[in-house]
Order: C-alpha cells, then structure tokens, then sequence
C-alpha cells in the first residue's frame, strides 16, 4: 500500500484535508497494517484510534508509531476483529483499506461491516464510504494468443484441457484503454453505511455498447472509491483510464470472439459469491449475447 501513491495519497487527502470530521473523535483502524491510516487520523487531530490487525505486521507497527510520537494516541490491538476486546465501546469513525482484486477477491470488506454493526456509532462515518464495479469489453488478441491459445499447440502437443482451465482463472493485469472496446457499465455499487454481507453475493444485469467496429476477446472489470462524505469528494479509479494502483483490472477472457459493430450491445448478467469451500475465493459467472441473438453463452470463473 505505501508505494501505490494513488490509494495512499487519496487515503491521506480523505483524511487529512478533512481534519473538521477527525478533530476530537474516535477513529478504528480495520486491518491497520503498518499504522499508516492510523497515523494519518492521529495527524488530522484524532483524540484517539484504536487500529486492529492479526498479522505479525503490527509489531512493525507499534514501533512505527512510537518512533513518530503517536504512542500516546494510537493504541494498536494483535487478533481477530471478532475476538478481540478493544479499549473503546463505540467509535466516531471506521478507515479501513479493505478492498481486493475484483473488489471483493480476498477483501476485509465483511470484517468491515462486522466492525461497524458493532463498534461504529449511530451517526458514525466511514472512510472510505462507496466502491462501485465496472464493466466493459475488450479486443486483446495477442494477449489471449499468448496466455489461452499456446495450449492449443504446445511443442506439437495438444494441452487444450489446460487451456479451459486456464480459460476460467481471471488474469489480473493492467489493460491499454486503447483496448477497451465499450462504454463501461457499473455492475455494482456498494454502501458501506448500508451493506449487508448477504449483499457481497450478487447477480447483476450489464449493457454493453460498442464505441467502435471491432473483435471482442474478454470482458474486464474495475472499481472505483469514493469518500462521499469529505467535504471535497476524494476518490480514485482502478480502472485503464486512470493512473497505475496495485490492484490493476480483472481480465475475463471468453472462448470465443465475439465479432461487434458500433453501437451494437452486448447484453448479460453476471453473479459473484464467494465460493464455498473458502470464502476469500470467488465463483464468477457471466452470461452475455450480442444484438439480437437469442442464446446466450455463459462462462464459470474462479478467482483463487
């Protein structure tokens, strides 16, 4: 996280410049880290934050802090969010850097919604408080040449048994907007005031209209943050527009081309849950058609 200067620098504005919202309240740190967020409350005028993490990270953390004269208003917890008992009932406001690949791929985001039904205060904030995903479609012919097709024909062999499988793992990589084929379309939105963790299961319709003739290899998808409630909106893309973060896109490649024309729409759902042997991994369907067609074509991913 602290070399992503896009995340960082837009948790450090959300906060910092906000310091009216953090001045003499109380500030929960989810999944603290190396005490950054934790810093940034206490520098905008906390009076005190309470950060929480069951790595071995945070005993960097505690010396972190103590090293930049905080220890006296940070005070740092080692465990389980569910188990552990914290110095402070309720607290005025929840910062938390939860998001995963695909937003939701290995994310805290339900340990979130644990903390605030449980510690967060009836008219308590939380940073960041909105994330919406998106969607589009892509031409990526020499990519998907590469890392799909090669099994086609490997050395003279036939591999192509690998290559439904490699098929069905979503590629996490950062994609040209050259590429990008469509208007996006936002598949979900999320408010962290209001979510529930049933809602972290999904199955969404898409409409995706073509900006250009052209060949489709994949779908991509993306989120975008926002802190609604800062005085000043501060937010940031993880999308191809926007500038590099470590979260990149998610690439779904499909089995086949679909050929578009400017215009044209392609129309489908697409369903997300968490899978049920582990529930840090994804089960990702996506069902498309293009124009008029009647049958629908539908692809099972895994993000593991």
């Amino acid at each position: 996280m602290l070399k992503d200067t896009v995340r960082t620098g837009s948790y450090r504005s959300a906060i910092i410049n906000n310091g009216h919202l953090f001045k003499g309240k109380t500030v929960l740190d989810v999944g603290c880290g190396t005490g950054i967020l934790s810093m940034f409350a206490a520098k905008a005028g906390a009076s005190h934050v309470v950060g929480i993490d069951m790595s071995n990270i945070i005993d960097q953390a505690q010396k972190i802090i103590e090293a930049n004269g905080f220890k006296d208003t940070i005070t740092l917890v080692k465990g389980k969010l569910e188990e552990a008992e914290l110095p402070i009932d309720q607290f005025d406001i929840i910062i938390s850097e939860w998001m995963g690949y695909f937003l939701l791929y290995e994310s805290m985001l339900d340990t979130v919604l644990l903390a605030r039904d449980k510690y967060l205060k009836p008219d308590g904030l939380i940073f960041p408080d909105t994330a919406k995903l998106l969607f589009a479609a892509i031409e990526d012919q020499d990519y998907k040449e590469e890392k799909i097709n090669f099994w086609d024909n490997v050395y003279g062999f036939d591999y192509s048994c690998i290559k439904d499988i490699a098929l069905r793992e979503p590629l996490v990589d950062t994609v040209e907007l050259k590429a990008v084929v469509t208007d996006p379309y936002v598949i979900k939105e999320i408010n962290l005031l209001t979510a529930t963790k049933e809602d972290l299961t999904f199955t969404a319709p898409f409409s995706l209209a073509a900006t250009r003739d052209d060949y489709v290899h994949a779908f991509l998808a993306w989120f975008d943050i926002v802190f609604d409630c800062t005085h000043k909106k501060v937010k940031f893309s993880t999308g191809p527009h926007a500038q590099y973060t470590h979260w990149k896109q998610t690439v779904f490649y499909t089995p086949s081309t679909i050929t578009i024309k400017k215009g044209q729409e392609i129309t489908g759902r697409i369903s997300c849950a968490p899978n049920k042997r582990n529930n840090r991994d994804l089960d990702i369907a996506i069902s498309y058609a293009v124009g008029d067609e009647e049958e629908e074509a539908t692809v099972d991913y895994k993000m593991s």
